[in-house]
């Protein structure tokens, strides 16, 4: 029995030195990922110090890897303040057979059609207002067809709600097109600039898209504290070129492009690795987020944006298959 206490005991202490050696490589390898690729050069310091002082005190080492990469992430955003950075653990992943990127494009444009490439409901409202609920941007290849569906939709209506509560980001190229439908010629939105490569690339709207262009409308954009990345860009955007009226709450405040790196085989690690910076602001949204025009809980902002669009329509005497006491009922009802 001694000798099995002894062996167990051997055992544990080979595990937990094997797994502080695999940890330390794991910190190494995000740290210099950090020092080459993020846009401030000095932030790796901050990463340095952070992986030091945890693992004097070992509190990664009593953790499993997923909530490693979970507690990785909370730790990075908080120490460089930049919400963008992102850990994942990646249990099936398979190293001796990694994903290529036609492979992984086209897994990607699956699970996204899935979810109709981010357009979740299209409607017509009463008052002929158009409502899209978006909750991410897939790539421009796969989404540009539903997105000039979803605009011929709402064509013909008086003004515009787009819902952004839950839209958690994506492809730079998507939001770009989106915005296009948004600007009767073409616009640079922005520039971005890569540290690693030290280059700036100009992103403007496109002067041609497949669909129906929504020009000289009111719009109406929901956001909420989930809206994040490219959901915050589009409000951004539309929002400083005054375009669109922003109802909800302050958003997540991510602006940084990201590049993705695969950690020892085990962890996706998302580096912020760009600097947007707006055309007309010559600012971005990181940090700040997006300030809401009209700041009400996110639960309410549907309504209050409906009742405002109605309101507008009674104020320009606007056509609508309504009757004008049925309007002004259905904004009583609205903000009941």
């Amino acid at each position: 029995m001694k000798k099995l206490l002894v062996g167990a005991f051997l055992f544990h202490s080979l595990f937990s030195y094997a797994q502080r050696n695999n940890d330390a490589a794991v910190f190494s390898d995000i740290k210099e990922k950090v020092k080459a690729y993020y846009v401030d050069p000095q932030a790796y310091k901050k990463v340095d110090s952070l992986f030091q002082s945890e693992s004097k005190n070992e509190s990664f080492t009593q953790l499993n890897k997923k909530d490693l990469a979970a507690l990785l992430t909370q730790k990075l955003r908080t120490v460089i303040k930049d919400k963008h950075f992102f850990v994942k653990y990646l249990e099936n992943y398979n190293h001796e057979k990694p994903i290529n990127n036609k492979e992984r494009e086209k897994s990607d444009n699956f699970h996204n059609s899935l979810e109709n490439f981010g357009f979740e409901q299209v409607q017509r409202l009463e008052g002929n207002i158009g409502y899209i609920n978006f909750k991410g941007f897939a790539t421009v290849e796969s989404s540009k067809k539903i997105v000039a569906a979803t605009m011929d939709f709402v064509a013909n209506t008086n003004s515009l709600i787009i819902d952004l509560r839950e839209n958690g980001g994506g492809d730079n190229e998507m939001l770009l097109l989106f915005c296009s439908y948004f600007f009767d010629q073409k616009t640079e939105l922005y520039t971005t600039y890569f540290r690693h490569t030290n280059q700036t690339v100009h992103n403007s709207t496109q002067s041609e898209v497949a669909g129906q262009k929504y020009l000289h409308k009111k719009i109406y954009i929901l956001t909420s504290k989930k809206t994040f990345s490219a959901g915050e860009g589009l409000a951004y955007f539309l929002q400083q070129y005054k375009l669109a009226e922003i109802i909800g709450e302050k958003t997540g405040g991510a602006a940084n492009p990201v590049k993705d790196f695969i950690i020892q085989n085990q962890y996706l690690l998302l580096v912020p690795a760009g600097k947007i910076t707006a055309s007309i602001s010559h600012k971005n949204w990181n940090h700040t987020g997006v300030i809401p025009d009209q700041e009400v809980k996110a639960e309410n902002a549907l309504q209050t944006a409906h009742a405002t669009a109605l309101k507008k329509i009674l104020q320009t005497d606007t056509k609508t298959e309504l009757s004008i006491p049925e309007i002004k009922n259905l904004i009583n009802t609205l903000e009941q």
